[in-house]
């Protein structure tokens, strides 16, 4: 099936992503991520269990390596003196089948949010825990989203940190782990981040800036790699924001209601890929809700149209991976045509 129009034509690959089968992968509510490796692994998380997985191009599982987190919610792949690193944003809490897919109380009150960053065989060589500032006297830290300003790209390695479903703060680190500084939106004329769910470092233009998806205020704001607020944009056409990836001159942002959105590289809207406005509609969305009103896998899934898009990566063909969010999850892959 293709979808889109013009240079934006992609072959639909449904259910791209060989997980193996087990009760976790069908019961787990998939809530997380996807990147690209430079000879073109394809990484995410797995739906139920604590697991990193690793696919080749054609969804065939290569390898998958366990981990400590509650969840591996947003992915950064960075490149260091010739060498690959995952970088991950874990909230500290995941919903729990066994608890009617809610956050189990003891966890929920008492999240560890996190950002570690690994080698590609699990390796833990770095974890930034909640940062010591009044926010958090009373706080949750419940991060989303890592962002890196890479020195192969001219940066400093600094780390940026969102808590989207925490406090809605965006927080800086050195490349060490050492705090720097926190915005919150209230640094500009756009006002406050309602749940900045992911940043991302642009290199697109000559000046690199961190974009950050303000998506419970539909909309993208931007910074300088100081952390001085510099635009936002995108109220008249996001609803949900919630991942960055680019590919050339364009930018494909997933929205969680239901669609890819691309912009190009003036922030201005594109095109639409497979939206599907209605499902979001639907009583239990992203999931369906049985008899008894619990959540059970959604029964709407269907090729071309997205039911919740979560995260997302491109290759260097210009191909998207997108990980969607929901009770057993879906990965697709579209193709470029």
């Amino acid at each position: 099936m293709r979808i889109g129009a013009g240079k934006h034509t992609y072959e639909w690959i449904d259910n791209w992503a060989q997980v193996p089968d087990s009760e976790s992968a069908r019961a787990g509510w998939a809530h997380t991520d996807v990147v690209v490796t430079q000879s073109g692994d394809i990484v995410t998380y797995h739906q139920g269990d604590p697991t990193v997985l690793v696919f080749d191009r054609d969804g065939n599982l290569l390898r998958s390596f366990d981990t400590q987190l509650a969840e591996g919610h947003g992915m950064t792949l960075v490149r260091e003196d010739g060498s690959e690193y995952l970088w991950i944003a874990d909230p500290g809490a995941k919903r729990d089948p066994s608890a009617v897919y809610e956050y189990k109380p003891s966890v929920s009150q008492d999240r560890k949010g996190q950002a570690v960053k690994m080698t590609l065989d699990g390796q833990t060589l770095l974890t930034i825990p909640r940062p010591d500032i009044d926010v958090y006297k009373n706080g949750t830290f419940s991060a989303t989203s890592v962002a890196v300003y890479e020195e192969r790209f001219g940066g400093n390695g600094d780390v940026w940190l969102a808590d989207g479903y925490g406090e809605s703060y965006v927080h800086r680190y050195d490349k060490s782990g050492n705090y720097i500084s926190s915005i919150n939106g209230e640094e500009g004329s756009a006002g406050r981040f309602n749940c900045p769910h992911a940043v991302w470092v642009d290199t697109r233009k000559p000046e690199p800036e961190l974009y950050v998806a303000d998506r419970g205020n539909g909309r993208i704001q931007v910074y300088d790699l100081d952390g001085a607020f510099k635009r936002a944009f995108g109220s008249e056409f996001f609803t949900t924001p919630s991942a960055f990836a680019a590919y050339g001159d364009d930018m494909i942002v997933g929205e969680l209601q239901a669609r890819l959105t691309v912009i190009d590289i003036d922030d201005r809207l594109v095109t639409h890929l497979g939206e599907n406005p209605s499902v979001v509609e639907v009583d239990g969305w992203p999931n369906n809700m049985n008899d008894q009103g619990e959540p059970i896998r959604t029964r709407l899934l269907e090729p071309g149209k997205f039911n919740a898009p979560h995260g997302l990566a491109t290759d260097a063909e210009g191909n998207i991976y997108v990980a969607e969010w929901g009770i057993g999850g879906r990965y697709e892959k579209l193709v470029k045509a």
